[in-house]
């Protein structure tokens, strides 16, 4: 049976900044006295299947247009080939499609299949920031599923810089994140941070000791990123490309670990145990560049490609991707 992944980051150095007051989340056309909204509402629980590494997992969203459209966090995400999202409030379950995503920053779009007049969450528009404020986390706990739970604490600094990790995932390291004293558990990854009056201050991200969120502004604009179809540096759109490979880093480059039978890896002649040094002219040093240089091929095209073999022989051919699931 495939194990369940509860994905949440670890946040294994937090780079403290100077100490911030308060820090505006500046949106137009909220009040700073907000009606109170009604909990949960706009949440989804998230379960992926990962079909090329026989596993699932499981996390967060946020509902951010009436149509369908999902945020949540690109490691939720990451290696699915397969969604199942449902509405905490309705019930209502839903396949889903991946919008774009960016790694560096965490921030992935989904779209719901067959969704209309769909309740979203209530933002915090220009609620100010500031230490000490209470504030609610809510995310689909341990994968659990049902209601969401609930994780209160206070924001303990704002503006923070972490690097964090998680199931096998390369470390990132991530700015400007809101911290807390909320005790997050996996599941919680992709769920809101909110205020007192359930508004959504940000995105939940990481967590051991207390919980990192992204600031609910940024990751919008993200999203707006992506909503224009079109990849830049940092957020990626359509098809992403696929190797088949299972990596680890090696000295001189990433070692293949595993590889899939009959995929492009397998066709191009590689093996588990070899090396690649390159890949479409970019020189190869750790997993992560191929991950960053994958992101930029296009499924369907062939690339050229640089290993070496078990016995310590440079080779070189080409590689055709496929379309595969999110980085």
């Amino acid at each position: 049976m495939p194990g369940l992944t509860r994905r949440l980051l670890l946040a294994v150095l937090a780079t403290l900044a100077l100490a911030v007051a308060a820090s505006p989340v500046s949106a137009a056309g909220h009040s700073l006295h907000p009606v109170k909204a009604a909990p949960n509402v706009g949440i989804v629980n998230i379960y992926t299947t990962l079909g090329y590494e026989h596993g699932l997992a499981a996390g967060t969203g946020m509902i951010i247009s009436r149509s369908g459209e999902v945020l949540t966090n690109n490691h939720v995400i990451a290696g699915a080939t397969k969604f199942k999202v449902v509405d905490v409030t309705t019930h209502r379950k839903y396949t889903a499609g991946v919008v774009g995503y960016s790694v560096s920053r965490d921030v992935a779009v989904l779209q719901l299949a067959n969704a209309s007049g769909l309740r979203t969450i209530k933002r915090g528009g220009a609620i100010p920031l500031h230490l000490g404020m209470r504030v609610v986390a809510r995310g689909n706990a341990q994968g659990r599923g049902g209601p969401p739970k609930t994780a209160r604490g206070r924001i303990t600094a704002l503006h923070q810089q972490i690097t964090a990790t998680g199931d096998g995932l390369d470390p990132e390291t991530l700015n400007n994140l809101i911290a807390t004293n909320a005790h997050v558990v996996p599941g919680y990854s992709g769920g809101p941070l909110e205020n007192s009056q359930n508004r959504v201050l940000g995105m939940v991200t990481a967590g051991v000791p207390g919980g990192f969120a992204i600031p609910l502004t940024p990751a919008l604009r993200l999203a707006r990123q992506i909503e224009t179809g079109k990849s830049n540096a940092v957020v990626h759109v359509g098809p992403t490309a696929f190797l088949g490979v299972v990596l680890e880093n090696a000295p001189g480059g990433a070692k293949i670990h595993s590889i899939v039978s009959g995929k492009p890896a397998d066709l191009a002649g590689l093996a588990a145990g070899d090396v690649i040094t390159s890949l479409n002219g970019t020189r190869i040093a750790s997993r992560t560049d191929v991950r960053n240089t994958v992101l930029t091929l296009v499924p369907g095209k062939a690339v050229p490609i640089g290993w070496t073999d078990t016995n310590g022989i440079a080779q070189t051919g080409t590689i055709t991707p496929i379309a595969g699931p999110p980085q």
